[in-house]
């Protein structure tokens, strides 16, 4: 697989509700513009950790926010509610819901977070996911403040119309904006130093798990 051509459907599973826009924002835009389906999997809204004084469903309403800014729609967004930093609790039962979205959507292609990613709710995820889509494309995305290392292995090139994507949906968190890491300028500055090691305006980085040609 050298190109997104002959990609139909692609199952974006993320641990908590932003990780996939962090993880590879630019790519679900270029995805989406080529009319792949994307399906976007939160396995928890974070209830637990929402600040005092704030609505517990407010992470799910951002979610939503970024999901209408894609323009993925209604049906291909599934939202869990594992109980955030405990997902290795609930190992089999996250096995078992990745299964059944397995069948149910086909995917041709899987992003996970890093195998190295050290988040125990990340790591939970990744591991699980190794399991249940075994015989599927499988691809790690970046968080880089939870990576330890990061194997650079796959690149998908963006541009900016892609980059402003990511950055509008991130922007759709409220509740993220101060971290550091949901800054426009760092956002776009990682994806610029990715672009550059391939020689292109942008692009976003994945570690290969499996890879079925």
């Amino acid at each position: 697989m050298d190109n997104l051509d002959n990609i139909s459907t692609v199952l974006l599973l993320a641990p908590h509700t932003d990780d996939g826009e962090f993880g590879c924002g630019g790519t679900i835009a270029r995805l989406l513009e080529l009319n792949v389906r994307v399906v976007y999997v939160a396995f928890s809204i974070c209830q637990q950790s929402i600040p005092e004084g704030l609505p517990l469903d407010i992470l799910k309403t951002e979610m939503l926010h970024s999901m209408e800014h894609y323009g993925i729609l209604e049906e291909n967004r599934v939202i869990l509610d594992y109980p955030v930093r405990n997902f290795a609790s609930h190992r089999q039962e996250i096995l078992d819901d990745m299964i059944g979205l397995g069948r149910k959507y086909q995917p041709d292609l899987v992003f996970m977070p890093s195998a190295h990613d050290i988040h125990q709710d990340h790591h939970t995820i990744a591991k699980e996911a190794m399991r249940a889509f075994k015989r599927t494309t499988l691809l790690g995305y970046e968080v880089p403040w939870n990576n330890y290392t990061f194997n650079n292995q796959a690149y998908i090139c963006l541009e900016e119309r892609h980059i402003q994507k990511k950055i509008g949906a991130i922007a759709c968190y409220d509740t993220q904006k101060e971290r550091n890491y949901a800054e426009e300028s760092f956002i776009r500055g990682l994806a610029r130093t990715h672009g550059v090691q391939v020689g292109s305006e942008y692009a976003e980085v994945f570690e290969v798990v499996r890879w079925i040609i």
